[in-house]
């Protein structure tokens, strides 16, 4: 896009960050997109859906393929949705407009930005809680009996003011801290390889070394194998959701396309092979070990013996989903508040309604026993994947990789599609997500929901090209008509 143009659009009111990145931008290359996804992989949510998987009966080697199958696919989906990004420098807020329509976009905005993101913000801060309330309990043997058998909606007196401090801490970042947490950043990637790295070898030990844990052999499951196995990749995938719908917010600072697709598919197999090796010894070598079954990753941690070794690991932990929260999701939730109630709340106070929004959806149930967390799974990724499903499907087989920048940032041009809104997107979004959440409610259809990342996506993708075909189906009539 030309200067004047950029001139022009500023002057209209679109600031740099929604306009397309310059050259001078795009400094992104392999190696950045080889550790970028680092911190995502290594944190306490992906390690307690692998104790899930574990709990429901899966074998060493089916969790070994299911997490392996789960990194190609979600490789595949953030290098191909991040390609108009990296190809347009365009950021998701702007990309999405090409799909859903100038007004549209709110849509998905919504769902991606506001629903999505305090789901998982309450979740992870939670989880973050949770490792918080056992590095209090290391310090003060008698804070974990505070209260007795008093609980609020399930959540014993401890639990809750370590859940309320670590909210805390999330809220005052967004006033001020981020900052600081920057400055952490640089240092938690080394910090994580060498907690959980430390923690494998330390599981492997106790099992006896890695021989028990590979001939390790479950009570196995009940049910159709293939669905089973694509119901554990969805679990790993489900984390993923939401940054497959804006991976263009990271690709748009690719150098080429070519430098994401390379460094976002190298970073993530070669992580999540380490993420498996680590995740399935933790988890099996402490249940060999202890002689039961410890799905989350955190009863690991306070059967450490030093104190250090706790602090160590606790902190790590606590600053990974501070930094993952805030950034990923709060942060979202904040600016698309914000953005749709201008006059009522600023950035800190919309991020501040969000985080209170993730204490009220009580996050804490999700985590009551080894197999609710894949409730929480199935939800997001039954929200978010068809969203990811449009818009793959609209760039690359309806557009055919070709998007006009001066059309996408005009009120009036074709992307304002009838009325700022194109219909067919936000229909197969829509039924896209009830045949992937249906099975919540009816259980005849459990089947679908147990898979309904992949329900959601490929529904999605083949309604819109439908839906596409038949409206290029009816306007080559009308003209026609007009031409006779």
């Amino acid at each position: 896009m030309e200067s004047l143009k950029r001139d022009q659009l500023k002057a209209a009111g679109f600031s740099d960050d929604v306009l397309p990145s310059q050259d001078k931008d795009r400094t992104w290359n392999t190696g950045n997109f080889f550790t970028v996804w680092m911190g995502s992989v290594h944190n306490i949510p992906n390690y307690i859906a692998i104790g899930g998987l574990f709990a429901i009966g899966l074998s060493v080697g089916q969790v070994f393929s299911a997490i392996m199958v789960a990194a190609l696919i979600i490789a595949a989906v953030l290098v191909f949705n991040g390609h108009a990004g990296s190809k347009y420098g365009l950021p998701f807020a702007m990309l999405i407009r090409s799909s859903y329509g100038n007004k549209g976009a709110l849509f998905p905005g919504v769902i991606r930005g506001v629903i999505a993101a305090i789901m998982w913000f309450g979740f992870q801060t939670f989880a973050g809680s949770q490792a918080l309330s056992i590095l209090i309990g290391k310090l003060w043997p008698g804070f974990l009996t505070l209260g007795g058998d008093w609980s609020f909606f399930g959540l014993t007196l401890p639990a809750l003011i370590s859940f309320l401090i670590f909210w805390l801490f999330n809220v005052a970042l967004i006033y001020g801290g981020m900052d600081i947490l920057g400055k952490f950043t640089n240092i938690l990637s080394p910090l994580i390889y060498i907690v959980f790295g430390g923690m494998a070898i330390w599981a492997i030990n106790l099992a006896g070394g890695i021989g028990p844990i590979l001939s390790y052999t479950n009570a196995g499951f009940e049910g159709n194998s293939i669905i089973v196995f694509l119901a554990a990749v969805t679990a790993i995938i489900a984390a993923w959701a939401a940054p497959m719908v804006s991976v263009s917010d990271f690709t748009r600072l690719a150098k080429t396309p070519k430098h994401q697709a390379v460094g976002q598919t190298l970073g993530l197999v070669v992580t999540y092979l380490l993420f498996a090796v680590a995740s399935i010894s933790i988890i099996v070598g402490s249940e060999i070990a202890f002689g039961t079954p410890i799905w989350n990753v955190l009863d690991v941690v306070a059967r450490f013996d030093g104190t250090f070794a706790i602090a160590i690991s606790v902190l790590t932990l606590c600053l990974t989903t501070l930094s993952v929260n805030v950034t990923g999701n709060i942060v979202p939730a904040g600016y698309q508040i914000a953005s749709l109630f201008p006059k009522l709340f600023t950035f800190k106070s919309a991020a501040t309604l969000a985080a209170i929004l993730g204490i009220l959806i009580m996050p804490w149930k999700l985590m009551e026993n080894s197999t609710s967390i894949f409730t929480f799974l199935n939800i997001v990724a039954g929200l978010l994947a068809p969203i990811t499903g449009v818009m793959l499907a609209h760039y690359f087989i309806v557009s055919k990789k070709k998007i006009d920048l001066n059309e996408l940032y005009s009120k009036n041009g074709k992307y304002n599609y009838k009325n700022g809104y194109n219909v067919n997107a936000i229909v197969a979004t829509i039924i896209g997500a009830v045949l992937s959440l249906i099975g919540q409610f009816v259980p005849f259809f459990k089947a679908l929901y147990d898979i309904s990342w992949f329900v959601g996506i490929v529904s999605a993708i083949v309604i819109y090209i439908l839906l596409e075909l038949s409206k290029k189906k009816e306007q080559f009539q009308e003209l026609n008509k007009k031409g006779a």
